[in-house]
């Protein structure tokens, strides 16, 4: 099977984009696997899927596998390289389009400066929705982690987040703790694991665990999750800049019930294609 492809990223969180609008791909778990192999593949942190749409209202349907070959809900940077390349590749003559993915419908829009603005909807806070195995309603939780007590937010945009806020985030334990948060049993759909420094009130500085792709340079929702959880925590105040490891991010937030804003860039790498089976 032979498999044509772009390699995109937003701010090096990097992404195999695969069209499958004319005609079906089928993608198995182990082919995931092979494509995100950074030595004997492509090498990505997600392959993303875009299909036709499935319902009214919506122009594509927007699928999302994690590299251990996991399909997951939601990727705010694989959002914004969505909508770049089917723009790019004459899919759609729209600056702004709706997107079907497996959480709900997003509205990526390409704006005149290059970048990209995704309305990522409205955080979840609903223990079971997101979801968190908890009796409290509290805006920061204890989670035991290695017989420590993390005071974390969580939170679900369109995929579970633990956010936790540190003081210096080159020193954070991202590789000792992020594992273990990304797949503490209080998670039972596995947690996105992000760690904040507030620079200021409207600057922060985040490293990402991401269930299923370990640290990336850039995660999209855990820029989304972790603004919110700062602004809920009294901590900083929209718009909030966010510097990852791959770049900044800009995230807005009215408030509970308001969609989140972020913009950021989607560049294209190369195009090629696979040989897989």
């Amino acid at each position: 099977m032979k498999l044509r492809f772009t390699k995109m990223h937003g701010l090096g969180n990097d992404f195999v984009v695969v069209d499958a609008t004319r005609a079906p791909v089928a993608l198995t778990p182990s082919r995931v696997r092979a494509i995100a192999d950074r030595h004997f593949g492509v090498g990505c942190d997600q392959l993303l899927l875009v299909e036709p749409p499935t319902q009214a209202g919506v122009d594509f349907r927007y699928r999302i596998f994690n590299a251990d070959g996991g399909e997951v809900e939601q990727c705010g940077n694989g959002a914004r390289c969505f909508v770049r390349f089917v723009h790019d590749k004459g899919l759609t003559d729209k600056r702004e389009i709706r997107v079907e993915t497996r959480a709900g419908v997003i509205v990526p829009r390409l704006t005149d400066d290059g970048l990209v603005t995704v309305d990522m909807g409205a955080p979840v806070f609903e223990a079971a929705k997101i979801p968190f195995l908890t009796d409290s309603d509290a805006i920061v939780q204890p989670l035991e982690v290695d017989g420590q007590t993390l005071a974390i937010t969580a939170l679900s945009m369109g995929n579970p987040h633990a956010v936790q806020v540190v003081a210096d985030i080159d020193a954070a334990p991202v590789t000792e703790q992020g594992e273990k948060i990304s797949t503490h049993p209080r998670f039972p759909a596995r947690a996105n694991a992000g760690f904040a420094q507030v620079v200021d009130e409207r600057h922060i500085r985040l490293r990402v665990y991401e269930r299923g792709a370990g640290e990336t340079l850039a995660c999209g929702t855990g820029a989304c999750a972790a603004a919110v959880a700062v602004i809920l925590r009294g901590l900083a105040a929209s718009p909030v800049r966010v510097d990852t490891r791959g770049g900044r991010l800009d995230i807005a937030w009215a408030g509970p019930g308001a969609p989140v804003l972020m913009t950021g860039p989607a560049v294209t790498v190369f195009e090629g294609e696979i040989e897989l089976d």
